[in-house]
């Protein structure tokens, strides 16, 4: 049996793994499957459909699957998915998406710190860690590795590159391309993220040639006056390098598809 406090309200049809630690005045509603080894503290509310996996740590005051912060919503039967090993630190909200079958979702081993929010139809990646107080609006996109910095705020629709660092109380509100800091109010590309490739290894892959085609990349993209689309072109010979070729179709889907906030400038 899953290890449940007296004082939780577990729904009898919610899934719940026989490993499962719920705490005290935890409440678990109808249509929630909960997976191995998933830890629940006390004052945690999870409803709606929502799938959680394996070895979640879930601390108090956290609030995941209830109806989505969104005046379109009409009660529609959607859902939260979250992955493997992520921890969601106090108060931590995560909204379910608006319409039938749409999905909020969460991969594995993300880190979300106090106060955190995670809006209707938001896609997360792996490996993300949001720090305290940051606020995304709908249909954010954040690919894996990505670093938000203390009370960000992220325009709805903003998609965030793999490995950008977002700084501190910045305002996000167009794309964050992969592998850069991105800060402000307004917010700007200001540097190469040299730290994040250096913790990923990517500073001594193949021998520096990656760190160095990014280093070239950046100073084309942001430190030349060539208008965007011309300096995408100029990164063409250089495609064969994995981040390069990433960075080149973020940037080339952000400024094309009219779905998408388009790329966060320089200056």
């Amino acid at each position: 049996m899953a290890h449940i406090h007296p004082t939780a309200l577990v729904h009898p049809k919610a899934t719940i793994d026989p490993s499962v630690t719920i705490g005290p005045y935890s409440v678990i509603g109808e249509k929630v499957t909960i997976g191995p080894d998933t830890v629940i503290e006390a004052h945690v509310v999870i409803d709606g459909h929502t799938e959680i996996g394996a070895r979640n740590h879930i601390f108090p005051g956290a609030s995941i699957g209830l109806e989505p912060q969104d005046l379109k919503y009409n009660g529609a039967d959607s859902l939260v998915r979250i992955g493997d090993d992520n921890t969601f630190r106090e108060y931590v909200t995560i909204n379910r998406a608006t319409d039938e079958g749409e999905v909020t979702a969460i991969g594995n081993h993300n880190l979300l710190m106090a106060y955190s929010h995670v809006a209707h139809n938001c896609i997360l990646a792996d490996h993300i860690v949001i720090a305290n107080s940051v606020a995304l609006a709908g249909h954010v996109e954040i690919e894996s590795r990505a670093v938000l910095g203390g009370v960000v705020g992220v325009h709805q629709f903003v998609h965030i590159g793999k490995m950008a660092m977002l700084g501190g109380m910045s305002r996000i509100v167009r794309d964050a391309p992969p592998f850069m800091i991105v800060e402000g109010n307004p917010s700007r590309v200001r540097a190469l993220n040299q730290v994040g490739l250096q913790r990923s290894g990517l500073v001594e892959a193949e021998n520096g040639r990656v760190f160095q085609a990014l280093k070239k990349a950046h100073r084309l993209l942001y430190r030349s006056d060539l208008p965007l689309a011309h300096a995408l072109e100029a990164l063409e010979p250089l495609l064969d390098i994995e981040p390069v070729a990433h960075l080149h179709q973020f940037l080339k889907e952000s400024s094309q598809n009219p779905h998408r906030r388009g790329p966060t400038p320089c200056r």
